[in-house]
């Protein structure tokens, strides 16, 4: 029976741990995502990929310059 009580035993303490590790990433997200598209408001992490949003979202207009 030893076996049996150290499975539950390791079962509960992995369902702790597991819960504690869970939770927003808003802030995080928020911070990763710095460059904001001016004509829909589209929100990205680099100018590569507004560039390449404008290519497929935009095709008609061209991007604003990296600004560094």
């Amino acid at each position: 029976m030893t076996r049996g009580k150290q499975k539950i035993e390791a079962q509960k303490k992995n369902a702790e741990r597991n819960q504690k590790s869970k939770g927003s990433q808003l802030e995080a997200r928020a911070v990763a995502l710095k460059i904001v598209c001016p004509i829909c408001k589209v929100q990205l992490a680099n100018h590569n990929q507004l560039r390449d949003h404008y290519g497929s979202k935009h095709p008609k207009e061209t991007p604003p310059p990296e600004s560094s």
